[in-house]
């Protein structure tokens, strides 16, 4: 079976979409900087090491790879946004594809294909001309996540010069109960606060955990997908109608709604609060077309699971 070297591998997507391959019968080969952590080693899952701000990687590992899924970047939402940590979340995201296009021009190599993630915030917030969704086509934003999401794809565009296939997969607010979005949305829950954001109507474009697990792996194995690919159910919803519906799953009726004022998230999340706030609208009609069928394509289905 085919190997399959991934970048991120221990994180939300990286975790499940790592078991599904073994299932699958893939190898897997994972990169990190602290390869001696992980103990969980098999015939077909090993760690190699790689730190793409030190210019270094395991060359066996891309010699043993068929396709590469390209996850690793700093988290958007993990830290307030101060000068460094942007820095950070650019240099993660650029440096690591830099160095992958470094490691397959100089190095023999038997890959196929590249999957590398990118994100919505490569699009600005919604308008009176967009109506119908952002799609592929549209522009970078001139924002930090738009410009940051330009950088991220142009660092590892270079592979389809050395004739690898390519796929981008711009991904929505990716809810899975392992983290993510939807661990915070679920924590005043607890109490049965469900916490609207500003005036909740901001919308939402999303992907249920499986779903994207289920779209890194097609997009491996059907060789006529190529280029950029937005990873978003036909469902967006508003930030009060995602709320409300994980309420009613998580408490029945039990639960208070309390709108959390946006001068209040400013004060809290700085300038990422403008990312809280926006309503980006985002087209997945391209991936339909493509063949691919969502197992969780409203937001009842994608918590029907919750506890």
């Amino acid at each position: 079976m085919a190997t399959v070297l991934i970048t991120g591998g221990t994180g939300l997507i990286g975790r499940p979409l790592t078991a599904a391959l073994l299932e699958k019968g893939y190898e897997v080969i994972i990169l990190t900087r602290d390869p001696a952590r992980y103990t969980m080693h098999t015939t077909r899952l090993s760690y190699a090491a790689w730190d793409p701000a030190a210019g270094v990687i395991d060359i066996a590992a891309i010699t043993k790879a068929d396709h590469i899924i390209h996850l690793a970047g700093a988290g958007v939402a993990d830290k307030r946004w101060s000068k460094k940590r942007k820095r950070e979340i650019v240099e993660s995201r650029v440096k690591s594809g830099e160095l992958l296009v470094k490691a397959l021009k100089e190095t023999s190599n038997k890959v196929q294909s590249v999957i590398s993630s990118s994100a919505i915030g490569w699009y600005g917030p919604d308008s009176k001309e967009q109506n119908a969704g952002f799609t592929e086509e549209a522009p970078p934003a001139a924002d930090f996540l738009g410009q940051t999401c330009k950088q991220w794809e142009a660092s590892i565009e270079p592979v389809t010069q050395l004739g690898k296939r390519l796929v981008k997969l711009r991904v929505g607010i990716v809810l899975g109960k392992e983290g993510g979005a939807l661990k915070e949305f679920l924590k005043p829950l607890r109490f049965g606060i469900a916490s609207i954001l500003g005036s909740g109507r901001q919308v939402i474009s999303w992907i249920q955990l499986e779903d994207m697990v289920r779209l890194y792996i097609t997009a491996i194995e059907k060789d006529n997908m190529n280029g950029v690919y937005n990873a978003v159910t036909p469902s967006p919803v508003t930030n009060k109608q995602l709320i409300m519906a994980l309420a009613r799953k998580k408490r029945g009726r039990l639960y208070i709604p309390v709108y959390v004022p946006s001068f209040i998230l400013k004060i809290i999340l700085g300038e990422m609060s403008i990312e809280v706030l926006k309503s980006t609208s985002v087209s997945c009609n391209k991936l339909s077309k493509s063949g691919f069928i969502f197992q969780y394509p409203t937001i009842t289905a994608a918590f029907n699971d919750i506890k």
